[in-house]
């Protein structure tokens, strides 16, 4: 098989390989992401963990690109680590990508430049807290400078398939749906890290059956920010409830259940919410994690009115 289509089949292998990775996961690790998949009776990897720029040597062009999410003190090593999820929630188009090192002809930055120039549809694993990532596929090396030692990505579209967006109208409206899956991965792993992965209302430990719920919705215009203190980690029947307005939660953090449930008497998942009623909800140790009382008030008034 000649390399071209060679590598055109792996990667279509690749990219398959991580939808099916991010159906199953809400982030992804070095658990999932290490053993790569295999190909033809052959392990591929999907990304060098050392190293943010990463081909394969079974393909001809670049694989995967990747930017991890600095531990709070370690040092950032270029500047992508520190602003790429600036650009991607202010930006128009297109984020900015660092070279490996200062030589652009290094091998790292040459496989950037043939992927630019050959339009090459790429993986981009970018990193939502330490150690954990989302997957953005297709991107595309949109502009390669050896000046300013960077190169421009681009994000791509399921509709458009392997074909890279053009620019304008394609480019603002792929980036608008990054934006969206940025802001709930982000608040997703922030909220549910300072709860240290249990549900604020049963105790519930396991991060896979938990969501992050908004106090006050993100379409409101001075309240909705997607921060901590706007956020409750919720297992899915309570996180149902309380969008449903069914439980409540006062400013003092004090649980209240809505007449509607407890009149009723249908078994044991019931009686659970229930039993919640006149409890206080488990709170984080950092004070600045812990809910707003303006937005647990704004949110409460909702949940009265919704009572009456």
């Amino acid at each position: 098989m000649e390399a071209a289509t060679l590598d055109k089949s792996i990667r279509i292998a690749a990219f398959a390989h991580v939808r099916r990775l991010t159906e199953l996961h809400s982030h992804l690790t070095s658990t999932e992401l290490r053993p790569g998949f295999v190909f033809q009776g052959e392990r591929v990897p999907l990304l060098n963990e050392r190293r943010g720029i990463f081909k394969p040597r079974q393909m001809q062009y670049l694989l995967s690109i990747k930017t991890v999410f600095p531990k709070p003190g370690a040092k950032v090593w270029y500047d992508d680590q520190r602003e790429v999820h600036r650009q991607i929630f202010e930006g128009d188009e297109t984020v900015d990508y660092a070279f490996m090192g200062q030589d652009p002809n290094s091998a790292d930055n040459r496989w950037l430049r043939e992927a630019y120039e050959n339009a090459i549809p790429i993986i981009y694993f970018l990193g939502v807290a330490p150690g954990r990532y989302q997957a953005f596929l297709p991107a595309f090396i949109s502009s390669w400078d050896s000046r300013s030692l960077k190169a421009g990505v681009a994000f791509g579209s399921v509709e458009h398939g392997l074909i890279p967006p053009s620019e304008g109208p394609e480019r603002r409206y792929a980036l608008r749906t990054i934006k969206q899956r940025l802001h709930q991965a982000t608040f997703r792993e922030a909220v549910i890290a300072a709860y240290c992965g249990r549900c604020a209302l049963s105790g519930l430990p396991e991060p896979l059956l938990l969501d992050a719920a908004h106090i006050v919705a993100d379409a409101h215009e001075r309240l909705g920010q997607p921060v901590v203190s706007n956020g409750l980690p919720l297992s899915k029947i309570h996180h149902a409830a309380f969008d449903a307005h069914l439980i409540g939660i006062d400013p003092d953090v004090e649980i209240h259940v809505s007449e509607r449930l407890l009149s009723q008497n249908d078994g044991p998942m019931l009686d659970a919410l229930k039993q919640l009623n006149g409890r206080r909800i488990r709170l984080p140790d950092r004070i600045r994690d812990r809910p707003d009382r303006d937005r647990l008030a704004a949110r409460y008034e909702i949940f009265r009115f919704a009572s009456t």
